[in-house]
């Protein structure tokens, strides 16, 4: 009998030992994000705005290629753009310091799958309001009104939409809403699609197509970087850029459009647009 509680107590104490060593071998934690960011992801239960407190910053995606809006210079590593100027006012809004945001390369391709998988916590990155998207994500109010146009070398002969027919190349980014209503609007044409607007503008000016299409405002931006180009024929579209956050985060788009509301009514949302554009937006 006593050597069967003996070897009953061996038994024992072997399993208690292996439950230990199994609860040694669970996975490490996670490492932060590359370059030593945090990762933008809430803790579980908590709100967007609680985690960015508890964090200290506001994660933004933004564009890095889009003069006027959010560019890179590639001498001083500075993003600099209206949209950039809006995320760090949101800091301040929140955090009380406008520098407390760490911005984040997104293009159009990327910008929606960052937000949901929690690498960011809201997209200011020229992003039309869509059907499509609210599927994907919850936008604030209408921050910026833009226009879809044509940008053309001086002297082409395309001046409007309608000259685009069988045989036209024309320079869209993927995943943009410009490259789906340019095929609606000029099917006959052929849509060559790139990364990034530079990307594309860099091609239009090798001469690999004969007109480039986007919103007006960041077409504006590229007759600033170039003035051998300019835009062509008005705007064919309405393209009302809003902010994106996380489907069902309610309460962070709420305090995102009180946010947007007080910039108007202070003045600071006109001050920042004649800033970037050279004139007071239309009312």
């Amino acid at each position: 009998m006593l050597k069967m509680k003996k070897l009953f107590s061996l038994t024992l104490v072997s399993m208690l030992m292996m439950t230990m060593m199994a609860g040694c071998g669970t996975k490490p934690a996670e490492q932060p994000g590359a370059g030593g960011g945090t990762p933008a992801k809430p803790e579980a239960g908590a709100s967007t705005i609680e985690a960015i407190k508890k964090r200290g910053k506001l994660v933004a995606g933004v564009k890095y290629d889009t003069k006027l809006f959010g560019l890179k210079d590639p001498g001083t590593g500075k993003v600099e753009g209206f949209d950039i100027d809006m995320a760090k006012r949101l800091a301040k809004s929140i955090l009380g310091d406008e520098t407390k945001v760490e911005l984040k390369e997104v293009t159009s391709k990327t910008r929606i799958p960052m937000l949901q998988n929690g690498e960011i916590d809201i997209i200011i990155a020229t992003m039309t309001i869509n059907e499509e998207r609210k599927q994907q994500v919850d936008f604030t109010d209408v921050y910026f009104k833009a226009g879809q146009s044509l940008l053309v070398k001086k002297g082409s002969a395309i001046q409007s939409i309608a000259d685009l027919k069988k045989g036209s190349k024309v320079m869209a980014v993927k995943g943009s809403t410009s490259a789906v209503n340019i095929r609606a609007k000029a099917p006959e044409a052929t849509v060559l699609e790139f990364d990034n607007y530079q990307d594309a503008f860099t091609a239009l000016k090798a001469g690999q197509g004969d007109a480039l299409t986007t919103d007006n405002a960041i077409l504006l931006g590229m007759v600033k970087q170039d003035p051998n180009f300019q835009l062509a024929g008005g705007n064919f579209t309405d393209e009302p850029y809003g902010m994106a956050i996380k489907k069902g985060d309610s309460e962070f788009v709420a305090y995102v459009n009180k946010f947007l509301k007080d910039m108007n009514a202070s003045g600071e949302y006109d001050k920042l647009y004649e800033q970037w554009f050279g004139e007071k937006p239309a009312k």
